[in-house]
């Protein structure tokens, strides 16, 4: 059930992407809102909502917001004509939008012409805040300007539009197009399931293409109870379709829970029982303490037998990062806060750039063209 309260708008502290944040009372307290004014309209100063305080309650991580559910005076809203897929289908908030694979679409003909990725690399992240060092990797590692295309899964947030670090990254030329997948949405490009995501990256043009969810992953500290569960489906499906899979590994050190130290059970799982065709694992260089940790927990048979584990610099793409002054965090921490996370994310993208440009790349044993 939704806990819902109304409130009042009583001041509008931001926007972007369609996106306004605001302060409103609610229950004798003001506190931040989140308004989506392509779902709800627009708000200001005096409106009476309805909020979704459900997370918010609960104390999860939605930023801290409530957010907007019903705008009172904004009863006549229509959509723009484009489009009969549905997504959010059979619930109150179901929206329509123009998929890429609709009849009506401009690249449907394009599209069916597909015949696969041809060796494209796909990064397969877990989380959203590893997609502005594997762009920045990828940026590093190449001499051109390599397309990348992010393709936004439903694991985390829906609307594309909340992710203010996408706008960042898209603007600052990181990003080339985006592909919001599921029923995720709001994306240059709309697609009803990850392979016909990653037809689209190929069809529009990308050389790399990023597979990961938006901001909020589910997780419940058990083996297989979490949505990054989906980083091996992609794994999967990037093979399937004849690409190349570059795996991003959940590295910490400084994370506090002691199954996501070293290497994250997480991406354990992914690689031992859910991405059941091979990747690329790429590992950060590291100091060798911290580099004999990672080496132990990957000493297993079938991660061994069905993987190729490949070392890679991500130090270039985290200083591209602080030179332009992307942020970047992950749970509350920072670049160096949290380095060995951020430089596995950077080095995969560095990887997926040599595949592209033919370089030469290290295996755990030495090196192959």
């Amino acid at each position: 059930m939704i806990r819902m309260r109304t409130g009042v708008v009583k001041a509008i502290t931001g926007n972007y992407n369609g996106v306004t944040e605001a302060v409103v009372e609610v229950e004798g307290l003001q506190e931040p809102a989140v308004n989506y004014d392509f779902l709800t309209g627009p708000i200001k100063p005096g409106n009476c909502v309805i909020l979704n305080t459900t997370a918010t309650r609960l104390a999860l991580g939605s930023g801290g917001y409530h957010f907007v559910m019903y705008v009172l005076g904004n009863e006549s809203l229509d959509p723009p004509p484009p489009g009969h897929i549905i997504k959010l289908r059979y619930t109150p908030w179901q929206v329509k939008c123009l998929s890429a694979e609709e009849e009506t679409s401009p690249i449907r003909r394009r599209l069916e012409e597909f015949e696969g990725l041809d060796a494209m690399p796909v990064v397969v992240a877990e989380l959203h805040s590893m997609l502005p060092a594997a762009c920045a990797g990828v940026r590093a590692a190449s001499a051109r300007e390599l397309k990348i295309a992010y393709l936004m899964t439903d694991g985390g947030a829906l609307p594309i539009a909340y992710s203010k670090l996408v706008k960042v990254l898209k603007d600052s030329g990181f990003l080339w197009v985006t592909i919001t997948v599921g029923n995720a949405f709001g994306g240059d490009y709309e697609a009803i399931n990850i392979y016909s995501g990653l037809a689209i990256a190929k069809t529009v043009g990308a050389d790399v293409a990023i597979v990961a969810m938006g901001p909020g992953i589910a997780g419940t500290g058990t083996k297989y109870g979490f949505s990054g569960i989906e980083q091996g489906q992609a794994v999967n499906a990037v093979n399937s379709l004849g690409g190349t899979p570059v795996f991003i590994p959940r590295i910490s050190f400084a994370d506090p829970r002691p199954r996501h130290r070293g290497l994250s059970h997480h991406s354990l799982t992914n690689l031992r029982e859910v991405a059941v065709t091979p990747a690329i694992v790429c590992l950060p260089d590291l100091p060798r303490e911290r580099w004999l940790v990672l080496r132990s927990q990957l000493d297993d048979e079938v991660i061994k037998k069905r993987h190729v584990i490949v070392t890679e610099d991500g130090v270039p793409g985290v200083n591209l990062l602080k030179e332009e002054g992307v942020p970047a965090t992950t749970m509350g921490r920072g670049l160096d806060d949290d380095p060995e996370f951020f430089l596995a994310a950077a080095a995969a993208g560095s990887f997926a750039a040599r595949v592209v440009t033919g370089c030469r790349f290290r295996l755990l044993g030495g090196e192959r063209p």
